[in-house]
């Protein structure tokens, strides 16, 4: 018998109409920080993770399928339809 353990999906949709949005822009749309100023901040200091990797550039372009965590939560991004 084979067990299967799925995961269950945690993460907040973050709808958006354009090919893609740049880091520092997402985190300010999913209201996770309060300016850009933060967002720069946070960034550079490696308290974000995309795609469940440590990222340092702010300008990041994530795409329909990309997540971001911080502060323990993770934001997905998806296209509106």
């Amino acid at each position: 018998m084979k067990v299967v353990v799925k995961k269950k999906d945690n993460s907040i949709p973050l709808e958006i109409t354009t090919e893609f949005i740049k880091l520092q822009d997402a985190m300010k749309f999913a209201n996770a920080v309060y300016s850009g100023g933060e967002a720069k901040v946070l960034i550079q200091e490696g308290q974000v993770q995309v795609n469940g990797e440590v990222c340092t550039m702010r300008g990041k372009k994530l795409r329909p399928g990309d997540t971001f965590c911080f502060n323990g939560v993770v934001y997905a991004v998806t296209q509106k339809a």
